[in-house]
């Protein structure tokens, strides 16, 4: 049996989607990326915002037809759609036969095997439930880098935020299952691990009465075969001395953190339903640069929610101006329904929305650049990802850029590299959002 597994949404949605291929791999399923040879398809779904839901609809009703066309003998919603919208799914993509929610990947065999037998069924389990993981992951980044989620779901309930409500409460992974998954991950050839979570730095509250992340972080760089790690989704408030320090001292922890700070007026900030404000954000960004010189800042922000008047856009214009953020992503405010900010008065028009993200991120091109440039000269650490097509380079990642998000660096050199490796690079030059170098010489860890 050939089956096809289309994952939409976050890292942490698509290491579900690599917790389900390791179940179905062990079930004896054969994987395919044609939709016309598929027996089976999977979609794992989002919906964090309206953009993402509709990109989950159109795919299902997209693999839908290769019921009638190809194949397809079983159709399969999975993740944060289908936990959130199980009925409407079940009543209008008549196709669909089976429906997996966040907290029950496990089932996924079940599921498959159920839907193939031509009947209908949900597996929706107690959203605070902490799925059981049944064989390795089928890691599908590539072979060099890996997500490594630290929790699951969220405490927090930022107003404009659906997350706690298909996702559960904040459940820590505990510590002795993530340094073995580790492990299994660095045997496979994995050099770079990602650590993801709804947000990191809460890491271990729920388990252990106290954040664990700097402790967690200790352990993970002891595993032999592992180079880089990094760290994603690091709310603000939450960052501790103890951690400044273990990111400061740890050769294999990148200088690279994720604040997503949202905004920067204090109003909106608490309308938000945000733990920080103008000055706190201030006062945690300088100190992190204070202590790790070169590290690199990355964040993303909300523009048009609810109430943000002209003067509250230009405050975060002018702090974004001031704060000069390595990376940066903007989002325009999503509606989301059963949520506060969806019944907030004073709903921004979409194409004010629109017109202030352009604002920012025109801004945020020429932040880049700026720095870009300043980067000409030094010699850098590269993570080579791939050779370009006929021609004498490579292209790879610094330290500062996180896969899939961030820019990339091109390094000219006659030798040959493989996918994986660790080289010195001098930055020779920059075009747009991306660097280009030449080779040291090679570097070995």
């Amino acid at each position: 049996m050939k089956l096809l597994f289309i994952s939409l949404g976050c890292d942490k949605n698509l290491v579900d989607t690599e917790i389900m291929l390791g179940i179905l791999s062990k079930g004896g399923f054969e994987f395919t990326d044609d939709e016309t040879q598929a027996d089976v398809i999977v979609v794992n779904t989002c919906c964090f915002i309206n953009d993402a839901k509709e990109e989950s609809i159109n795919t299902l009703l997209e693999m839908a037809e290769y019921k009638k066309t190809g194949s397809c003998k079983a159709l399969i919603a999975a993740g944060c759609m289908a936990q959130r919208y199980k009925q409407e799914i079940q009543e209008e993509i008549k196709e669909v036969d089976a429906i997996i929610g966040t907290t029950s990947i496990d089932s996924i065999l079940d599921a498959v095997n159920t839907s193939l037998k031509g009947q209908k069924a949900q597996f929706i389990e107690n959203i605070d439930r902490i799925p059981a993981q049944k064989g390795n992951r089928v890691v599908t980044t590539g072979g060099y880098y890996a997500h490594l989620k630290i929790a699951e779901g969220c405490n927090k309930h930022c107003t404009y935020c659906i997350i706690p409500k298909i996702r559960g409460n904040y459940r820590s992974v505990p510590m002795e299952e993530l340094i073995e998954e580790a492990k299994s991950l660095a045997e496979q050839g994995i050099k770079e691990l990602i650590l993801v979570a709804q947000e990191t730095t809460l890491y271990g509250m729920d388990l252990y009465g106290e954040k664990r992340l700097p402790a967690l972080l200790k352990e993970l760089c002891k595993i032999r075969g592992i180079v880089w790690i990094r760290i994603q989704y690091c709310y603000p408030e939450e960052i501790t001395d103890e951690l400044i320090e273990t990111i400061k001292t740890e050769p294999k922890i990148c200088h690279y953190l994720d604040l997503p700070i949202q905004h920067a007026n204090d109003e909106i900030l608490k309308r938000m339903g945000r733990r920080t404000n103008k000055a706190q954000l201030v006062q945690i960004i300088e100190k992190l640069r204070n202590e790790i010189s070169d590290i690199a800042l990355r964040t993303t922000l909300i523009t048009g929610f609810p109430g943000e008047t002209k003067e509250q856009h230009e405050e975060l214009v002018d702090f974004i101006d001031e704060m000069e953020f390595d990376r940066l992503g903007v989002f325009t405010y999503s509606p989301e329904e059963n949520t506060p900010a969806a019944l907030m008065d004073n709903q921004v028009e979409e194409e004010v929305k629109e017109e202030r993200r352009a604002e920012l991120m025109e801004l945020q091109q020429e932040i880049v650049f700026d720095n870009e440039d300043k980067m000409v000269g030094r010699i850098v650490t590269v993570l080579i990802e791939g050779k370009v097509v006929d021609e004498n380079a490579y292209v790879g990642r610094t330290y500062k850029d996180a896969p899939n998000v961030d820019g990339y660096i091109f390094v000219h050199t006659d030798e040959e590299l493989i996918s994986g490796d660790f080289v010195k690079v001098k930055v020779t030059g920059a075009v747009e959002y991306d660097l280009i170098g030449e080779i040291v010489d090679e570097f070995t860890e």
